[in-house]
């Protein structure tokens, strides 16, 4: 529009021939003031064509925006609509069940009571079986190591006779071959003298070769304390057929032992206390007697050596 003018007002001052310099040239200044007048309106309208441009995006954004939020609201609002219906139902059901469970409220109490009674005595129970099982770990512990020491004490009772009957066997070689032997077995020496090498027949004196041998056996039993000895006689089957103070083979055996004892005694280092003399008359035979090898081997005096046994039955006693 401002242009128009401008072309209107040269056009009029071209037509005017007569228009003098002067006037001229103020028209001109004039249109030329327009002119940069009009470049600047139009810079400024391209400028706010700009701004409404970004001003419609802007609009559009927050139309969006606004279009989102109400969808958002809405969705909100008939979520709280759906929570608010379910906790008036809740409430409700609530009251319903809260109105109805008395009975069965107390009921409940008094069974979860009664369980929670049999549960602590249960604990108690169980508290004790644990108490106990300790216990007897404890015992078992110590039984353990009471069992593992007599097994010690055991070896070297074991060894302790095996050393006594090679000392024995060394002692009562000169013998070897008349009647006598010497045997270890279930943790005993056994001394076994048949009455060849000890009597005459019938008879319970001891003859010399025979003293000699008991007096062997004296000594080594004098440098072991700590061995009980049990002195059996034994006979054959043939019924004692003598006079005087014997009346069978059950006197004639045991008179026999007691004549073992009285010449162990002449040792003053054995412990008397450590002897006993037994008879066993013919009952306990070691070969038939149905031959005359037989019934010589069955008329002996076994000497039993066996190791004390006061620590290790003391241990058994704890175990």
């Amino acid at each position: 529009m401002t242009k128009k003018i401008s072309v209107a007002l040269l056009m009029a001052a071209l037509s005017m021939s007569c228009v003098s310099k002067k006037l001229y040239t103020e028209l001109e200044d004039k249109y030329a003031k327009l002119k940069k007048e009009n470049h600047a309106l139009a810079d400024k309208n391209d400028g706010l064509n700009k701004e409404k441009n970004q001003l419609d995006l802007d609009y559009k954004k927050l139309q969006d925006e606004l279009a989102k939020t109400k969808s958002d609201r809405d969705k909100l609002q008939n979520d709280y609509t759906a929570a608010s219906n379910n906790l008036k139902n809740l409430q409700s059901s609530y009251s319903a069940l809260e109105k109805n469970s008395s009975d069965e409220l107390q009921s409940n109490m008094t069974k979860n009571r009664e369980l929670l009674a049999k549960l602590e005595a249960k604990e108690k129970a169980l508290a004790a079986e644990q108490a106990r099982l300790d216990k007897l770990k404890g015992d078992l512990q110590s039984s353990s190591q009471r069992l593992a020491e007599l097994e010690n004490i055991m070896a070297q009772k074991d060894a302790a006779m095996k050393k006594l009957k090679e000392t024995l066997s060394k002692a009562l070689n000169s013998f070897e071959g008349k009647g006598l032997t010497v045997e270890q077995k279930n943790g005993k020496v056994y001394v076994s003298m048949e009455n060849k090498l000890l009597f005459g027949s019938g008879s319970w004196a001891v003859g010399t070769e025979g003293r000699r041998a008991v007096t062997e056996v004296g000594k080594v039993l004098g440098v072991n304390p700590d061995i009980t000895v049990q002195i059996e006689g034994h006979t054959d089957d043939v019924k004692y057929q003598g006079t005087g103070p014997i009346a069978d083979n059950w006197d004639l055996s045991t008179k026999r032992s007691t004549a073992i004892v009285q010449i162990l005694l002449e040792n003053k280092n054995i412990n008397p206390s450590n002897l006993t003399a037994a008879g066993r008359s013919q009952f306990s035979p070691i070969s038939g007697n149905d031959s005359v090898e037989g019934k010589a081997k069955n008329r002996r005096i076994e000497i039993i050596l066996t190791p004390k046994l006061d620590e290790i039955s003391k241990m058994l006693n704890e175990i």
